[in-house]
Parts: C-alpha cells; sequence; structure tokens
C-alpha cells in the first residue's frame, strides 16, 4: 500500500504519521507538500494534525483552498480512501468532505491529554475490525475539536453509521464526564456517506510505538490495512 502524508505549512504530526507508516507498519510513504498538484500514484491519504496555515483564520480554513486539495477532493470523489486527523479533520470538514464542523472547546482552552474512545460500529474500514465492547486509550490535543452538526443531519449519520468512535471513560461508558471537549453526542469521529473520507480528532500515530508506551492506536491502521483495498 502506498500512502501520501499531506504536508501543510504549521503541520507538526506529519512526521509523526510518516514514522508509524513506514516503521511501525512498513510501508511505503510519500510527502505530499501542499503546493502540488500531483498525488503521486498514492493508493490512500492521510491529512496529519496541526495548525494549518497556524489556524489564524479559522482551523482548516485556509488549508482547503491549498492546491493539494483539489487533487485530494476529485481523487475523494472517485472513491479514494481519504483520512483526517484532527488538523486534517477539520480540514475535511471545510472542504465538504466530511458533514459537520469543529468548533473550540467548550472550555475554551487548547487540551492536551490521554482519553478513552470506543467504535460506533464495525461498518468501516478504520473501524471493521476493532471491538466495539473495547475502549481505546488515545491522545488528544486541540483547541478546537468540539464537533458539531445540525440535529437533522446527526440524525442521518446514525442511521448511516457514520459515526465512527465517541468519548467514553475507561470502561466503555459514553458519558458527559467523559467528553472533553462538548462534542454533539460525545462524538470523536465521522465519515462520509460512501464510507472512504474519514475524520477523527484522536491522535493513533502518538499512540503505535511501544517505546511510547501505549500502542492502542495502532489497532486503527491496522483495520485500515486489513480492509482497504488497493486502487
Amino acid at each position: 500500500m502506498k500512502f501520501g502524508v499531506v504536508i501543510f505549512p504549521g503541520s507538526n504530526c506529519d512526521h509523526d504519521t510518516i514514522y508509524t507508516l513506514r516503521n511501525i507498519l512498513e510501508q511505503e510513504v510519500v510527502a505530499l507538500w501542499h503546493k502540488e498538484a500531483d498525488l503521486k500514484g498514492v493508493n490512500a491519504i492521510i491529512l496529519p494534525g496541526g495548525f494549518s496555515y497556524g489556524d489564524y483564520l479559522r482551523s482548516g480554513a485556509i488549508a482547503r483552498y491549498s492546491p493539494i486539495m483539489n487533487e485530494i477532493v476529485s481523487f475523494a470523489k472517485r472513491g479514494g480512501f481519504v483520512f483526517g486527523i484532527c488538523n486534517g479533520f477539520q480540514v475535511l470538514c471545510e472542504t465538504g468532505l466530511l458533514p459537520g464542523a469543529l468548533l473550540h472547546n467548550n472550555n475554551q482552552k487548547f487540551i492536551c491529554q490521554n482519553v478513552h474512545i470506543i467504535p460506533d460500529n464495525n461498518d468501516t474500514i478504520i473501524t471493521k475490525d476493532l471491538d466495539k465492547q473495547q475502549p481505546i486509550k488515545i491522545p488528544i490535543a486541540h483547541g478546537e475539536g468540539r464537533y458539531y452538526a445540525p440535529k437533522e443531519i446527526l440524525q442521518d449519520m446514525r442511521m448511516k453509521d457514520q459515526i465512527l468512535f465517541r468519548y467514553c471513560n475507561k470502561y466503555g461508558e459514553i458519558t458527559l464526564d467523559a467528553n472533553p471537549n462538548g462534542s454533539m453526542e460525545n462524538i470523536a469521529g465521522v465519515c462520509n456517506e460512501e464510507k472512504n473520507v474519514y475524520g477523527m480528532m484522536p491522535h493513533p500515530e502518538r499512540a503505535a510505538d511501544e517505546m511510547l508506551g501505549n500502542t492502542e492506536g495502532k489497532a486503527i491502521f491496522d483495520s485500515i490495512l486489513n480492509n482497504l483495498l488497493p486502487r
């Protein structure tokens, strides 16, 4: 599998993602600079976390107009696999490839901590091999991670299994106290209706290496590799 990792000015999890894909999962990886218009024959694209363009406007709002995004939108509309992590999730919402928006955390502060999330379904490439009863401990690091979507859209998303993960406690219980940022219905990740574009706020690439003392996020990448068919 050949992955492309997009790099914007201000990306700071790009090399974490490249390291995880190349060194831990032994996949071919190429960096895709934001000004390029060539996807270099990749089978899958990941938009990493960070602060694209410094988040000076709204997170992801400027990155949405980078030349590379025109190619990514076309790639996604052809059925290509696209995965946005944290800032990448924000960018995908700004492009309209994912429903909803990421708003300022309800405490108006940047949050960096470990949380627990649990798969909402097993009907996607990312969640198919995960245990719906087993919470995953994984880090978050964001200031605008509060997921919002209009109620009618959210209802449609529930019916179509477009909710990937919800924040929970260590026992897998979806509670108000386990919600770190005020996201609607504890939502931590979503996908599009066609289930080829994905986004999540927590960072699986920061929980995939034994040297970090946590490899629970690796299960998400393993599920991708096991279920994503090369294009």
